[in-house]
């Protein structure tokens, strides 16, 4: 039973799901409040529709590609997993948007902004966060979003 534990313990340790407020101040010291016009708020409910705030998410879509990390970024257009062809805009292997370090997974989501699309590219905001207000998702963080 103690090994059980002990390895369950080392995996949690291995899963970031980072907390609201742990989360947007994170994104704000990346400057992602403001990024190409787009609130933190907005950032926030994103993240949350997308990936409940978890770095370690994993979905797989109809169309054979996968969505990984953070802000579930794909990877028929973003990132290389070897298992489909790629356009791989930011230049990247999938797996490393899976990680508590959320540099590349963030560089990689301000280069999807700059596409046409914009932040409309996720499926998640456009059905859960276009439109709506937004600002519950800094409530309570103690951070103003300029871009509300």
């Amino acid at each position: 039973l103690r090994k059980l534990s002990d390895f369950l313990l080392l995996l949690v340790g291995h899963i970031e799901m980072f907390e609201r407020c742990q989360w947007a101040r994170t994104m704000k010291s990346y400057g992602m409040d403001g990024y190409w016009g787009i609130s933190l708020a907005n950032w926030m409910c994103l993240t949350y529709s997308e990936s409940s705030y978890n770095t370690m998410a994993v979905n797989h879509n109809r169309d054979k590609s996968t969505d990984y990390g953070i802000f579930q970024i794909n990877s028929r257009w973003w990132c290389n997993d070897t298992r489909i062809r790629t356009a791989n805009g930011c230049h990247i292997m999938c797996e490393q948007l899976l990680s508590d370090n959320v540099d590349v997974a963030i560089s990689c989501a301000k280069r999807v902004v700059r596409d046409p699309q914009g932040i409309a590219a996720w499926v998640g905001w456009r059905t859960h966060c276009k439109n709506q207000d937004v600002s519950k998702y800094l409530d309570g963080c103690g951070l103003d979003s300029s871009f509300l």
